[in-house]
């Protein structure tokens, strides 16, 4: 496969301005409005930039002229794409400085760190996340070598860029993320391995919910430290907030009084239920205040003291609560949470500095040492009364990390809450077919009247009708009010539609031919038998599918060198066929496919998620260079010649339709 090659700019620091993924998608806006008219000119911009995300949300057109016209009275003048780059930077600035914020509805912790037009890093952030690498994965027999990482050094920068210790880290937010064997672990790795081994870092990342949208293969080559760090404070989240929900810890139902309130607190993002648990605590001590967030509320390091004081009486210290100065407070805080033997990176500095991350990793660290919940509560027995179907929990992860890879300007903690105002349908259905929503009649969040929720489903309904979705019986009103299961085949139908449109896409001779499930089963089948073998999958529901075979022989066929087949198993036991579902999954990532399935779901044969599976192992086999395929491969085998779309393994479709 030929080498990686980027978006190049001719003034460096303007190209250090920008991820290579933000660079490849302005790169495509910028040549899509030139093609409207043939040219572009400075007085095109106002108008041809409503599209960008931040610029054209929180500046009206008129807005944006006058800004323009200020810096650029010449009007008439024609626009190259540095041009564009520079004007773009000065109205981001522009538009973030009018919200207060560095992006529209960004979660502190997963987004505004992979911010480009600030490249600060946070130093205490930097020393937390090496300290909490170093304590993980200090047992860990390849990085053993490399720990423990001085947090005084750039070294962790250097560690980074063969990619093995950010697919290790995954590995302990959410364990059996990655199938171990599929990492390339040499001593010395070649640019093509170290590239495997981000992509199979980057799709395993968004797999696990987090936010990649801007950060790209390349830029763990240049060493980008606010991107590393970014990605590494949100998988080091996921790992501290793990145990915030009730099938982790079902002593959580302590913080509400009846079933209805335990659905509430299901729906909830994992750190709005450590906000409750901590004032559920803090009920408990003469504290009175409410905590509403990490930072500012903290700060002062009262509300610390009394949390400690009500989950290790035994180790508290009466004069924290009598010293005047916050930062004496918190460093005796601080000593209370060692005396607990609570881990904990940060200082008492970052405590009165009112770090939102540190401090939200200090509460969790917290909650895992000691939450002070009864472990024998009659309240859990309201759990015995609500659904607990593990089918429709899968469709649910699956389709929320999804929607979150396609970096829509919300991040949605739960599908059958977060999706009620119909916005976010919306623009993903946008995405998926660029200029089917009428926006003009469409309700921007907040949202506080009901109909007009009700008006932005209708909406999602009219448009999935016309698309050709499944609909029957079906209103707007029904995901308003959260119907689990018409909400999981709405989904389900606009995946398999985005999935479909990519594919249809790529075909340079299609003439606008719709692909079907047929062709891709047909396309999976030919592209099986012509490596030599007899395998065969009968329908995406194909029974013998279950032990994985026949997809180590599709991804084999598709890249010859992906698949070791010394650490393929026979797939006869359970654990035969888990552990060869758990390497298919990792391998389809490493070659560059953006999917979102578990072991599970290839072992019992969900007939979805073996669709998605398959197409997005066709997707990045027809989207490589023709002169990079096997040899052996006709073009009438692939149905038409290909189209070449891009020289990276990685899957950046849904990443460069949206700029943050």
């Amino acid at each position: 496969m030929s080498g990686y090659v980027g978006v190049l700019v001719s003034d460096p620091s303007l190209q250090n301005q920008f991820t290579q993924v933000e660079l490849r998608s302005l790169k495509t806006h910028f040549t899509s409005m030139r093609r409207e008219s043939g040219k572009l000119t400075v007085g095109d911009l106002a108008s041809r930039m409503s599209r960008l995300k931040v610029v054209g949300e929180n500046l009206s057109e008129q807005e944006r002229a006058d800004f323009i016209a200020d810096l650029y009275p010449n009007l008439n003048d024609e626009v190259d794409f540095e041009f564009f780059l520079k004007v773009y930077l000065k109205l981001h600035a522009h538009a973030s400085a009018r919200i207060g914020s560095p992006a529209k509805n960004s979660s502190a912790f997963l987004k505004a760190a992979t911010t480009t037009l600030l490249h600060t890093i946070s130093e205490p952030e930097k020393a937390s996340y090496v300290a909490h690498i170093n304590n993980y994965l200090a047992q860990d027999g390849f990085l053993s070598k490399y720990l423990p990482i001085d947090a005084s050094s750039n070294d962790l920068f250097e560690i980074v860029k063969d990619g093995v210790l950010l697919c290790k880290l995954i590995n302990v937010a959410v364990p059996g993320t990655i199938d171990e064997r599929a990492i390339n672990t040499k001593r010395v790795l070649n640019p093509w391995e170290r590239n495997e081994n981000h992509t199979l870092c980057l799709n395993s990342a968004k797999a696990i919910g987090c936010t990649v949208v801007n950060i790209g293969t390349q830029d763990f080559i240049e060493g980008r430290r606010h991107l590393v760090l970014g990605l590494i404070s949100q998988i080091i989240k996921i790992q501290l907030l793990a145990d915030l929900n009730l099938k982790k810890t079902p002593q959580l139902v302590e913080l509400v009084d009846d079933s209805k309130d335990v659905e509430e607190l299901m729906s909830l993002p994992p750190e709005k239920i450590l906000l409750r648990w901590m004032n559920f605590q803090l009920k408990k001590s003469p504290y009175k205040k409410t905590v509403t967030n990490f930072s500012t509320d903290v700060k002062d390091a009262e509300a610390y003291a009394h949390l400690l004081n009500v989950l290790a009486p035994e180790h508290s210290n009466p004069s924290t609560l009598a010293v005047k100065v916050p930062l004496q407070r918190a460093k005796l805080v601080l000593e209370h949470a060692d005396r607990m033997g609570c881990k904990r990176y940060l200082t008492a500095k970052d405590i009165v500095d009112g770090s939102p991350n540190l401090n939200l990793a200090f509460v969790a660290h917290i909650f895992q040492h000691r939450n002070g919940l009864s472990t024998e509560t009659k309240q859990i027995s309201f759990l015995e009364t609500l659904p607990d179907d593990a089918q429709v929990s899968r469709e649910e992860r699956a389709f929320r990390f999804w929607l979150n890879s396609l970096g829509n300007s919300t991040y949605i903690d739960n599908v059958f809450e977060d999706l009620r105002n119909g916005w976010i349908l919306l623009e993903t259905l946008d995405k998926v077919s660029p200029g089917i929503v009428n926006w003009k009649i469409a309700n921007k969040p907040p949202i506080k009247l009901p109909f007009k929720k009700v008006e932005n489903c209708n909406q999602v309904i009219k448009i999935g009708k016309q698309v050709k979705f499944s609909l029957v019986n079906i209103a707007g009103n029904d995901i308003v009010q959260g119907n689990k299961k018409l909400i999981l085949a709405y989904l389900w139908q606009l995946m398999r539609c985005n999935i479909l449109q990519l594919l249809k896409n790529l075909r340079f001779h299609s003439h606008g031919k719709e692909i079907t499930d047929v062709d891709i089963l047909r396309w999976a089948n030919t592209k099986v038998s012509s490596s030599g073998s007899q395998s065969r999958m009968d329908s995406f529901k194909d029974k013998s599918l279950s032990d994985g075979i026949f997809f180590l022989e599709l991804l084999s066929a598709v890249q010859p060198r992906s698949v070791n087949w010394s650490l393929v198993t026979k797939g006869v036991t359970d654990e035969q066929k888990k552990m060869n579902a758990t390497y298919i999954i990792s391998i389809a990532r490493k070659l560059g496919c953006s999917i979102f399935l578990l072991p599970e779901d290839i072992t019992e044969v969900n007939q979805k998620m073996i669709l998605t599976l398959t197409a997005s192992i066709m997707y990045w086999f027809l989207k490589q260079p023709v002169e990079e395929k096997p040899s052996a491969t006709s073009d009438s085998e692939n149905g038409s010649q290909l189209e070449t779309i891009s020289n990276s393994t990685i899957d950046d479709s849904a990443s460069e339709s949206s700029i943050e």
